[in-house]
């Protein structure tokens, strides 16, 4: 599975560029309806032209890029996946328990995280050490909660609610609580 930081950065350049084109685009256009003396219309051939160009460019991006969320193939197909490990987690009164003290991964194993709250809407959410998020999903009482990920890398992740629980949701942090280990 691709590194979620690794398609955020793709995302982030294909849609920067796509940004920078439709703002060029427009104010070419606008120069052009706006210019005073000759040349100040856009024929009709033109402005569709202008507006076609705009759909191709939004349509293609996005189907450039339907694929590369990691997580969508494991997630459509999870019927037919059996996990490596589950984690059964529980949640109650601002507070994580886990099963063990440190849950321990190998790398490229389906890891399923079964998360159940009793009280409360949490968050569940994987961070990396320098912060960013790896995943999250939301915990609702009496639902079902659970997320397959399949870790591509060695690495140490900190669990956090990502959910606004009370002013206590912000101190729900486990630090260095799941590791992923090489084979």
């Amino acid at each position: 599975m691709v590194d979620s930081q690794v398609v955020l950065n793709g995302q982030t350049i294909a849609y920067t560029c796509y940004a920078i084109v439709m703002i060029l685009l427009v104010g070419w256009f606008g120069f052009r309806v706006t210019r005073t003396g000759r040349g100040n219309k856009v024929s009709h051939a033109l402005f569709y032209s202008f507006t076609g160009l705009l759909v191709v460019l939004g349509v293609s991006l996005h189907i450039i890029t339907f694929n590369t969320i990691p997580w969508a193939s494991m997630d459509i197909n999870r019927d037919g996946i059996k996990p490596d490990k589950v984690f059964d987690i529980s949640v109650e009164n601002h507070q994580f328990r886990l099963p063990s003290e440190k849950l321990v991964v190998n790398v490229d194993d389906k890891v399923l995280f079964n998360v159940t709250s009793a009280d409360l809407t949490y968050g569940f959410g994987l961070f990396r050490t320098d912060n960013s998020m790896l995943f999250q999903m939301q915990v609702v009482p009496g639902h079902r909660n659970d997320i397959l990920w399949q870790f591509s890398k060695p690495g140490v992740y900190t669990i956090r609610s990502t959910e606004y629980s009370g002013p206590k949701g912000a101190a729900m942090i486990l630090k260095d609580a799941v590791k992923v280990v090489a084979r």
